[in-house]
C-alpha cells in the first residue's frame, strides 16, 4: 500500500468511458507527490446515466473533486451550483471542484488549448483565427479564444447536426464578447473558406482529421494557402504530428502540436484543486517527451 495514504487523505478522481487509457491519475498524483500535497487520484468508469450519481458521491465522500470526459460533460454540468463563464456558455464541464459542499463547474479544454499556444509563443490577443469544427473541443476553443481577446473567430464546419449548435453557440458569443467577431462558415462554400484562411494569423484544426487511423487526411487540401507568417495547431495528439503540421511547416509556418492541449488542461485543473502550481517542466519531462 502506498505510504502517502492516510486517514486525511482527499480523494479526487476522473469520470467517464473510457478512462483506462488515460494519463490524469499518473500526472496528477506525480504532482501531488512532488509538492507534498496529501491527496490521491483515481480514474473511475462512468457511463453517461451514472453521472448523477457520481456527481452526488462527490458530496458524499467529501472528495475534493473530479474531472470530467467523454461521454459525460454535458450530463455533469447539470449538477453543479455554480458554472465558470466558460462552461455556462458552453454548458459542460471537464473540472469540478467541491468546497465546503458546494460544487463549481469549469471548462479547462480551451484554457488549456489558449496556455499550449503561449507555452510555444504564441499569443491570441487581438488575433483573427480560423477553427475547423465544431464539436466538443473546437467550441472549447472558440469560446475561451473570445473570452481571451481575439480580434475575430471564424469556425468552419460542413452543415451537419453541429453547424446548427454552433449558429446557437455564436448567438451567445456575440452577446458576450462584442469585441470579438464570430463567423460561421459552411465547409462546402470552398470560396469563402480559402478567402478565411488567407487571412487568417492561427489556424487551427479542432477535429479528429488526421488522427490515427486516418494520418493521411487533413483540413486543408490546397497547401498553396499555408503562408510564413501563419500558425498552424492542431488538437489531435496521435500522431504527434499530424499531416496537417507537417505540410504546414515544410511550408514554413509555425506549428503546435495537439499533446500539449492535454497537458496544459490538467495544469490547469490541477491549479484549480490546490491552488499550488502543478510541476510542469518535470511533468513534461516525464508524460510528454
Amino acid at each position: 500500500m502506498d505510504s502517502r495514504i492516510k486517514g486525511t487523505t482527499r480523494l479526487l478522481g476522473l469520470i467517464g468511458s473510457p478512462v483506462g487509457h488515460s494519463g490524469s491519475p499518473a500526472m496528477h498524483n506525480y504532482g501531488f507527490q512532488a509538492l507534498g500535497i496529501d491527496a490521491a487520484y483515481l480514474a473511475f468508469d462512468i457511463k453517461e446515466d451514472q453521472v448523477k450519481d457520481a456527481i452526488s458521491a462527490v458530496r458524499t465522500l467529501n472528495m475534493q473533486g473530479l474531472n470530467v470526459t467523454m461521454p459525460c460533460k454535458t450530463e455533469a454540468a447539470k449538477y453543479m451550483d455554480e458554472l465558470s463563464p466558460a462552461a455556462r456558455l458552453i454548458g459542460a464541464v471537464n473540472t469540478v471542484v467541491n468546497r465546503d459542499g458546494k460544487l463549481y463547474g469549469h471548462i479547462t479544454d480551451g484554457e488549456g488549448f489558449v496556455a499550449n499556444l503561449k507555452d510555444h509563443g504564441v499569443s491570441i490577443g487581438k488575433k483573427d483565427i480560423v477553427i475547423f469544427g465544431a464539436g466538443g473541443a473546437a467550441t472549447a476553443i472558440l469560446v475561451q479564444c473570445a473570452l481571451d481577446g481575439a480580434n475575430s473567430v471564424t469556425v468552419i464546419n460542413p452543415r451537419d447536426d453541429f453547424f446548427g449548435r454552433a449558429e446557437e453557440m455564436h448567438k451567445k458569443l456575440r452577446e458576450e464578447t462584442p469585441d470579438c467577431d464570430i463567423t460561421l462558415i459552411d465547409l462546402a462554400d470552398e470560396a469563402a473558406v480559402k478567402e478565411a484562411v488567407s487571412k487568417t494569423d492561427i489556424l487551427i484544426n479542432g477535429t479528429l482529421l488526421g488522427m490515427k487511423p486516418k494520418e493521411d487526411t487533413s483540413v486543408i487540401r490546397d497547401t498553396s494557402l499555408f503562408r510564413k507568417d501563419m500558425v498552424v495547431a492542431d488538437v489531435v495528439y496521435n500522431p504527434k504530428e499530424t499531416k496537417l503540421l507537417r505540410e504546414a511547416k515544410a511550408a514554413g509556418c509555425r506549428t503546435v502540436q495537439g499533446d500539449g492541449m492535454l497537458l496544459w488542461q490538467g495544469v490547469a485543473a490541477f491549479k484549480l484543486f490546490t491552488g499550488q502550481d502543478m510541476p510542469v517542466k518535470e511533468v513534461k519531462e516525464k508524460f510528454f517527451s
